[in-house]
């Protein structure tokens, strides 16, 4: 590699790589338009390892699926796993956090879309993972600053941000960079390794400046780099790459570099970084709480049905060697796969720290920790997000209803974001997940990956009844049918209860107008009645009092006066005045703080009740807005509230109440 590139041989000394430290794994995240995709072919193409052709169908898994290539950077192994940007494809993103030894955060340099990479920042920190900042596109800059982007970012971030690099422009254009660390400046030159350059007299002090800032931002956790500080002594390299190194391992500062994707501009500065700072799997397994000795270990984070090739586990190996056909969980190892350069490649083994997808483990789910005995401990993975958008799937062909429902499983075990309920009141199969592009997707995987066409729709919203004021009826039932006939007499009344207390009955027979044998089938019979009210719901919240009947010492059964009973209950419902009722989800919506009012206009114009705001904790410039809102308002609520604050508002809910249905 020449002295020419993006940095210098000195900037990754061979000392700082452990002996047999094995391969390394780099999660690129961001949002959507950041150019991770560009990246991650960069970083091959940079390492020797050409990416496959994109065709149409390669650039449709791009925006939905995590791509996985493995890749040689200076005689040491990598994997590169490219996650979707899209917030509805979230867990993929979340998942390869899990079992990365580095995050890679590609963001555009715009100040004003740094709101988009605060989820990113967040689950960065649930996870607890180191973490370097590529601002990609610095050739489109202008006449921005790559201060002020960091800055924007910074509000979003917990971690200090520290810039590695100063830009140098040329003609109002970012031409190339300084690197703060080894103080070298370097041309950038299309299609060609950097050209080493003098840094320019205009830009020292401002270099000077920028080295002092990472000096002392470094300093904060490193006493002998504190003292020159103090004394004004100027660093030398080692004494930042030492505790650069340590702070990134550790978590405690994201290093942010820059360069363009498309140019190939700072992808080799960027190997280097990477190269130089990012943990070794050893390092990352002790962090997950893995030891050291013992059997082999790996962890599932990804499950894909491929079709003939059935079932591909892609997972993390924390410990030990896994071979082609070895038992782990009880289940048969059937083929071990590697993607150098992100095409399938069949190996016969993999060892600790690489990251391969294991064939036709069909018992085993994402998350799970796979040992030869079986009884490996739990690792942490995270739980998928509720979902936020929900359709009801019907078969177009209904002879294809049992496969459809082994289809909706498998894609469910594939994205654990997608719920799969059978909703037993309405009858319908629903299908919920993170947005009507999440679902779409879903819903042409059926039909491309398992032949099924379904059609979708709203689900029904599982409305009740209730009544507003009291009513009797006197009901009898007689039939003489040769023998013994049927008869019963009841006189029931039906009365309101307060909210949310439910059904009740109450027997009031005096001086034994009804024997005692048959008041439970009344009360068994006047429950079931109000399973379907005169409104065509359950009716809830009522008590249902016997007040007085007649029994023939012959023709009377339980039977008879069930049948009156639900004859009473029919007709005194009717008269009760009966109200229709809906169910009513306490609403939390998560947005930046400038989506607020946006967020408190929707939430009004759905019928909703604000109940407040607050800016959320650990979330600076974000606000959670509470508010009540009907059920049957929720259905599209994620996409009006994504168009109107960027695509970054969310929502949780839950049930809270039911309340008399009112229209718009």
């Amino acid at each position: 590699m020449s002295a020419m590139t993006n940095g210098s041989a000195k900037a990754t000394p061979a000392s700082r790589t452990p002996s047999g430290a094995g391969p390394r794994a780099v999660a690129l995240i961001g949002p959507q338009g950041s150019g991770k995709s560009s990246l991650f072919d960069a970083l091959l193409t940079a390492a020797g390892s050409s990416p496959p052709r994109r065709t149409e169908a390669r650039a449709r898994v791009m925006g939905t699926e995590t791509r996985l290539g493995h890749c040689t950077w200076m005689g040491e192994d990598w994997a590169l796993l490219d996650c979707p940007g899209s917030v509805e494809f979230g867990q993929e993103a979340t998942a390869a956090l899990a079992i990365a030894d580095i995050a890679l955060v590609v963001c555009e340099p715009d100040p004003a879309r740094a709101a988009a990479l605060a989820p990113a920042f967040h689950a960065l920190e649930r996870a607890g993972l180191p973490a370097m900042v590529f601002v990609n596109k610095a050739d489109s800059m202008g006449e921005g600053r790559i201060r002020d982007t960091i800055a924007a970012l910074q509000a979003h971030s917990r971690r200090p941000l520290v810039l590695r690099q100063v830009p140098i422009r040329e003609a109002g254009e970012v031409a190339g960079y300084v690197d703060l660390v080894s103080e070298r400046a370097y041309r950038w030159r299309r299609g060609e390794p950097s050209e080493l350059i003098r840094i320019p007299e205009a830009m020292q002090s401002r270099e000077a400046e920028a080295r002092a800032a990472l000096a002392e931002a470094l300093a904060d956790h490193d006493d002998a780099l504190l003292e020159k500080v103090v004394e004004d002594t100027i660093p030398t390299p080692e004494d930042l790459y030492r505790p650069l190194h340590a702070d990134v391992v550790a978590g405690g500062l994201d290093p942010v570099l820059f360069g363009s994707a498309e140019r190939r501009h700072g992808v080799m500065r960027l190997w280097k970084a990477l190269r130089h700072d990012a943990p070794y799997p050893a390092e990352t397994a002790a962090r997950h709480g893995v030891e050291a000795e013992g059997e082999a270990l790996a962890q599932v984070f990804r499950t894909l049905h491929a079709g003939h090739g059935g079932r591909l586990s892609f997972a993390r190996i924390w410990r030990g060697t896994l071979k082609d056909g070895a038992t782990v969980n009880g289940a048969r190892i059937g083929g071990i796969t590697r993607f150098p350069a992100g095409e399938a490649a069949k190996v016969a083994e993999a060892g600790a720290g690489e990251v391969v997808a294991l064939g036709r483990l069909d018992t085993v789910s994402t998350g799970a920790t796979l040992s030869p005995s079986g009884a490996a401990p739990a690792l942490p993975f995270p739980a998928p997000p509720a979902p936020v958008y929900a359709l009801a799937i019907v078969n177009e062909d209904r002879k294809d209803d049992v496969r459809l429902s082994g289809a909706l499983q498998r894609l469910a075990e594939e994205d654990p974001s997608l719920t799969v309920l059978h909703d037993a009141e309405t009858g319908q199969i629903l299908l919920g997940g993170q947005g009507d592009i999440h679902l779409g997707h879903a819903v042409a995987r059926l039909a491309e990956a398992h032949g099924l066409r379904v059609t979708t729709a709203r689900p029904r919203i599982a409305f009740r009844e209730t009544i507003r004021q009291a009513a009797r009826h006197h009901a009898r039932h007689r039939r003489q049918t040769g023998g013994h006939g049927q008869f019963a007499d009841v006189t029931l009344e039906v009365t309101p209860r307060p909210r949310g207390e439910g059904f009740a009955f109450e027997d009031r027979i005096v001086g034994g107008a009804i024997p005692r044998k048959f008041i439970p089938a009344v009360g068994d019979a006047a429950a079931e009645a109000s399973h379907q009210g005169p409104l065509g719901h359950p009716v809830v919240d009522i008590a249902v009092a016997l007040l007085d009947g007649a029994f023939h010492s012959v023709d009377s059964s339980d039977m008879a006066f069930a049948t009156a009973t639900r004859m009473a209950m029919q007709e005194a419902l009717a008269k009760a005045e009966p109200v229709m009722l809906e169910p009513i989800d306490h609403v939390t919506i998560l947005v930046p703080q400038d989506g607020t009012p946006a967020a408190q206009r929707l939430l009004s114009g759905r019928r909703g009740q604000i109940l407040g705001f607050a800016e959320k904790e650990d979330w600076p410039g974000w606000d959670e807005v509470q508010a009540l809102v009907p059920e049957a308002e929720l259905h599209d609520l994620i996409i009006e509230l994504r168009s109107l604050t960027m695509g970054l508002g969310t929502y949780t809910r839950r049930f809270d109440h039911l309340a008399e249905a009112r229209g718009r």
